[in-house]
């Protein structure tokens, strides 16, 4: 990606992709982003014209939305973000300037959270060849082809393997937390959900552009998506993530407040 990141705060943004034909955003507006995104030589954010017919909007998650666990399924074939039992993506990066190694992997287990059945990810990030954060996530997909996220299961570990922090760990339907969209059924450029409810978790995101290039060590690919990502509770971080049809995301790094970042290096299938 070759066009420095516009300095433009994430509400601007969707105010701006809006105007250009994009969807209102299907969820009320989210909390306030960070004011101004710093330059970046490796981002895009110029808006690229919205398809002629607008996707049906996704149902509004919340703290009101009502689960019916029976439109709910484990199978996950989001073209955006395919979970396919036994598949491990791996990326490289860095996380508090430490190089990094971040496995997710899509296992054959389900867990039933509020009362939806939901594929079991676990998410390992090794830093120096040891353990540093150990994740169990859950997502189920709606009849529609939506992806919800259902909570996660977080561990922080010292060099020793002790477990330091539980932080931003959450699930739905305990203390009032509730699942949101991780990925709509049909994205549309303009887009924005709330992906956690959750008192310590609260990630927002915005669909900044479909059907632009994006570069990989694990490939090239002609037609990305790339989104906005942002947080409340870290009110000056700013991040930015690509997706390609049949893989999922495939790159992420911070823009603002931040250096962590990965890209997608390998793909194993069992």
């Amino acid at each position: 990606m070759s066009r420095a990141f516009h300095r433009i705060g994430v509400g601007a943004i969707v105010v701006l992709l809006a105007g250009c034909g994009s969807s209102t955003p299907t969820t009320s507006p989210p909390a306030a982003p960070p004011s101004a995104v710093a330059p970046s030589a490796t981002s895009e954010l110029t808006p690229t014209p919205a398809a002629s017919a607008t996707p049906a909007a996704p149902p509004s998650p919340g703290a009101s939305a009502v689960i019916n666990p029976a439109d709910f399924s484990a199978t996950v074939d989001n073209p955006w973000f395919p979970l396919v039992p036994g598949t491990t993506l791996t990326y490289k990066g860095q996380k508090d300037d430490k190089p990094s190694i971040d496995t997710f992997e899509i296992t054959r287990e389900t867990a039933v959270i509020d009362g939806v059945t939901c594929v079991v990810i676990h998410d390992t990030l090794t830093q120096g060849g040891k353990v540093a954060e150990q994740t169990v996530d859950w997502y189920a997909q709606d009849s529609a082809g939506n992806v919800w996220y259902f909570g996660e299961d977080t561990k922080t570990l010292d060099a020793n393997g002790k477990v330091t922090s539980t932080d931003g760990t959450w699930q739905a339907g305990v203390d009032g937390a509730q699942p949101g969209i991780f990925m709509p059924a049909q994205p549309a450029i303009g887009q924005s959900f709330q992906q956690e409810f959750a008192s310590d978790a609260q990630d927002h995101f915005v669909i900044l552009q479909i059907g632009v290039p994006v570069k990989v060590p694990f490939g090239a690919f002609p037609d990305g998506m790339t989104t906005a990502e942002w947080t409340p509770l870290e009110p000056d971080v700013l991040s930015e993530k690509a997706y390609v049809k049949g893989t999922g995301e495939v790159k992420e790094f911070d823009v603002a407040g931040s250096n962590e970042g990965f890209q997608l290096v390998n793909v194993t299938k069992q």
